[in-house]
């Protein structure tokens, strides 16, 4: 037996895989974080990608609009802000003259009251702090892309102004590929509109992780965020504890590539063989908090399972399935063909969880060990269960056969395995 150690919640859990079934463990490149954050955000700015230095594009007068979406931990808000403020005011910009704007994000709307705990008394002193809201009534319309047909209406605070900045985070993503870049855009400043009609394109099959080329989520909000005139990025890519790797600014389409090599190189793995069983682990707090969270190991398993192979999600989902949404339509769409019809009618974060679940469930049985009651998860969410991982996977070597080759991921959230066949 071989015993392979898997997150679960704020501990770990261990599956016994007998050796003559276990093919190994998928596991990221660990990268050490840098030491001092804040100085790797400053030396990013330095030394910006494709761009010329943030303090040669403004000028003292300039209005000034800095968008951060979905960087939700206050060190890494503060260090990335105060390093664009310093820069500013290098080039004579006033802080009156600054606006930061929360990006809009459904299933984690930043409160008013939040602004404190994630920016710090000292930024909210300073600089003027709004949340975008998508459904507003004063969105300024900029353009129809050409490559898919979408009115961009974006934050009127942010089209007004004259210089435009976003922050954020380059990771995998479901759909667009990855996270920050262009995607501060749509869906950060975008209007419910532009983010529907961007986010149907999610049922074509090169909308997935890790996929640039031919991806049109990608291409359109590319073409968005180029329509939206967008000055300078500064993005981080962090390693599987949540530590800053490395900092990239400058260019928005020259600086994010940049951080999506380093992402690829962490991130995806080759391997040569697809399992008839995969254990993965969504990667403990806080990514297994909910159901809704919890699935995107699953999502990433899918390269290297094989046809009808069985599925175990190690995720404790203390928080029960997240996203109301994602639990609506899955007890009213009953399958597959239905939820596309809704994603193209009425497109809702959250209701594509479940299209991807039922799309999964249609070629493999998907056993969760977790806190959530039964009740949801077989009856709502239409997965096996089992109270331990060792449960499941005895459950599985009956499914798939007792000689059945197995692979492990540990840290399913963030590993993207990629199957290539030996040459």
């Amino acid at each position: 037996m071989v015993d392979v150690w898997l997150p679960y919640g704020k501990t770990d859990v261990c599956v016994r895989v007998p050796a003559r079934n276990l093919l190994g463990s998928i596991t990221p490149v660990q990268k050490s974080g840098v030491s001092d954050p804040k100085a790797e955000i400053e030396r990013a700015i330095r030394e910006p990608i494709g761009s010329r230095l943030l303090s040669e594009i403004v000028r003292p007068e300039s209005k000034v609009a800095i968008v951060i979406d979905n960087v939700t931990y206050r060190n890494l808000n503060e260090s990335m802000i105060l390093s664009v403020l310093s820069e500013l005011n290098v080039a004579g910009v006033r802080d009156e003259n600054v606006t930061i704007i929360f990006g809009y994000s459904t299933h984690s709307a930043v409160k008013p009251e939040e602004f404190t705990m994630l920016l710090g008394e000292e930024i909210l002193k300073r600089v003027k702090v709004i949340k975008h809201d998508a459904k507003a009534k004063d969105l300024v319309y900029v353009g129809t892309t050409k490559s898919h047909g979408n009115k961009v209406f974006l934050n009127r605070d942010f089209a007004e102004a004259g210089v435009k900045i976003l922050l954020g985070e380059v990771d995998l993503h479901y759909y667009a590929g990855y996270g920050g870049g262009r995607k501060s855009v749509i869906s950060g400043v975008s209007g419910v509109e532009t983010i529907q009609h961007n986010n149907v394109m999610m049922l074509n099959s090169n909308a997935k992780a890790g996929v640039l080329e031919g991806n049109p989520i990608h291409e359109d909000m590319t073409e968005a965020a180029r329509m939206a005139k967008i000055d300078f990025i500064v993005n981080i890519v962090k390693n599987s504890k949540g530590e800053i790797v490395k900092a990239f600014a400058g260019d928005l389409k020259a600086a994010f590539l940049e951080a999506v090599k380093l992402v690829d190189e962490m991130y995806k793995v080759k391997v040569d063989r697809r399992a008839d069983i995969v254990v993965v682990s969504a990667g403990g707090n806080p990514a297994d908090m909910s159901l809704d969270q919890a699935y995107k190991a699953i999502d990433n398993t899918l390269d290297v399972v094989k046809r009808g192979g069985v599925i175990i999600l190690v995720a404790e989902c203390p928080e029960g399935y997240g996203n109301q949404v994602f639990y609506d339509w899955m007890m009213r769409l009953t399958d597959l063909k239905s939820t596309e019809k809704e994603i193209k009618r009425n497109f809702a974060m959250g209701g594509h969880k479940a299209y991807y679940l039922l799309k999964v469930l249609q070629n493999h049985p998907v056993i969760l060990v977790s806190s959530l009651p039964d009740y949801y998860a077989s009856n709502v969410f239409k997965l096996k269960t089992a109270r331990a991982v060792n449960d499941a996977l005895t459950e599985a070597f009956k499914m798939a056969g007792s000689a059945s080759r197995v692979w492990t991921m540990p840290l399913g959230n963030c590993t993207l395995p990629e199957y290539k066949a030996p040459e």
